[in-house]
């Protein structure tokens, strides 16, 4: 297998990988459902490193842009991506919205006109 991402935008509107809608009410599943999302995530990040096929783009929107802050458990994976030429773009009025602003590399900060931009000139979109 040789899978190919330097085309592909890659759209992350969830601060992890899954849905969290079907959590159960205990804390507990919650809180475990959270860290296993993230941990889906980080490793999905890690294969498209050692693949070396990083996606054209990775698009942060909504809880999304969560990942992108300093403390994230994904900020290495997303640091060596860029480095290897995947262009990141985090919603600027999402990191507004949940006062995330100040802790997120500011080259990757843009707007919706950049997302869409990355989204057209992308061969494929795809949302995790």
């Amino acid at each position: 297998m040789n899978p190919d991402f330097h085309a592909v935008a890659l759209v992350i509107n969830t601060d992890g990988m899954g849905d969290d809608k079907n959590a159960d009410n205990n804390a507990d599943n919650a809180a475990g459902d959270h860290s296993l999302r993230h941990r889906l995530l980080t490793t999905y990040l890690k294969t498209l490193i050692e693949l070396e096929t990083p996606p054209q783009s990775i698009l942060l929107y909504a809880a999304g842009v969560k990942i992108a802050t300093h403390a994230s458990a994904c900020r290495a994976e997303l640091t060596q991506l860029r480095e290897a030429g995947s262009q990141i773009i985090a919603c600027r009025t999402c990191l507004d919205f949940y006062g995330l602003m100040d802790q997120v590399p500011e080259a990757e900060i843009g707007n919706m006109l950049r997302i869409i931009e990355a989204q057209s000139l992308a061969a494929k979109v795809i949302t995790l």
